[in-house]
């Protein structure tokens, strides 16, 4: 089936989520050990999680959950033209110079650009209009991502050519079900692959992370120091929040340079989430069949699907929606999405 073109997909100017997938060439173990050579790249794994990081706080992107494997990468991203709005020129600036410095540090930081460097990308042949369009669109997001990892790489082992196997490949979520489907599915990628028993042992997730922060949260006394502690914590603090309505809004109001915007994604917590995610997760192994949960319940409601289909659109998430997934009322609004794309004559 050929590949739906992306300017029928993606809208500058508009709020949408993306579940993206990129492999490495000839899918071999780039980023983990590769059973030919006996050669160990676990460490890149720790580079494209680092990379994720650093975007987070330069793009108008959200990043609701990834997973880093041996020779692929999931992201769950959600592109916010809205924020970049109020950002002034050079709150702009700063952020391409962070992006494409001219001079950086010993430890490869950008280095502190001078009023004349920022004045400079003021003045560059793209201007402000171009650069904040840029800042908020998936198909920059991806090349900044995944470009400083291949040159990375390529030098390592002193080589020339790809190391990723094509551009990405991006699948929107047109609804709050296809995308709770979607965070479930890539959270629980390293246990489907066999090399993780649970959430928190699966190591380069954004499941791991927030479960790692919430553990070092309980230790605060009052609610409130561990809500913020949960909402911004050391591991998943540039991740967006779970939760759409928290109950403690004071920590969510907190100021951040780690992340985009600290908008939720999801019409339930991090708890009720993470119940699912391991609820799902024994399902779909054939050695837990596990039971369904009272406490999970009301979730099952929500989100208005039955046990049997939850668990076969976690499990074939990819096979079963190859461009777009949502609900059928929300499939049904992309045809009209496609067609204004067409007709402004946007381009990726």
């Amino acid at each position: 089936m050929p590949r739906v073109n992306r300017r029928e997909i993606i809208a500058d100017g508009e709020i949408q989520v993306f579940h993206v997938v990129n492999r490495c060439v000839r899918r071999t173990h780039l980023c983990g050990k590769d059973r030919q050579s006996k050669k160990d790249y676990s460490h890149r794994r720790e580079w494209i999680r680092q990379r994720l990081e650093f975007l987070a706080g330069v793009f108008a992107v959200d990043i609701l959950g990834f997973a880093v494997m041996s020779n692929h990468l999931h992201v769950v991203v959600r592109t916010r033209p809205d924020v970049v709005t109020p950002w002034s020129d050079e709150d702009v600036a700063r952020r391409w110079w962070n992006l494409f410095p001219k001079r950086k540090n010993k430890d490869k930081s950008p280095a502190e650009p001078t009023k004349e460097e920022l004045e400079r990308i003021n003045n560059s042949t793209n201007g402000m209009k171009e650069k904040r369009r840029r800042l908020s669109n998936l198909s920059w997001f991806m090349k900044c991502l995944c470009e400083p990892i291949a040159k990375d790489a390529n030098r390592e082992d002193k080589v020339r050519g790809h190391f990723w196997e094509s551009r990405y490949k991006a699948q929107p979520l047109l609804d709050e079900m296809a995308i709770a489907a979607c965070m479930a599915y890539v959270d629980l990628n390293p246990i489907r692959a066999g090399i993780a028993e649970a959430p928190e042992t699966s190591d380069f997730t954004g499941a791991q992370a927030r479960i790692q922060d919430r553990q070092e949260a309980q230790s605060n006394r009052t609610a409130e120091v561990q809500a913020e502690n949960t909402e911004h914590g050391p591991r998943a603090g540039w991740l967006t929040p779970v939760e759409l309505a928290p109950k403690q809004k004071k920590a969510r109001e907190k100021q951040t340079t780690r992340r985009a915007s600290n908008r939720g994604c999801l019409f339930m917590s991090l708890d009720q989430y993470l119940q699912l995610l391991d609820w799902t997760g024994r399902q779909l192994r054939r050695d837990k069949p596990g039971t369904i949960s009272g406490d999970l319940k009301p979730i099952m409601e929500r989100l208005d699907c039955t046990v049997e289909s939850w668990l076969d659109l976690v499990r074939n998430f990819r096979r079963r929606f190859r461009t777009e997934a949502g609900r059928p009322e929300a499939l049904a609004g992309v045809s009209t999405l496609r067609r204004n794309c067409r007709t402004a004559g946007y381009k990726s």
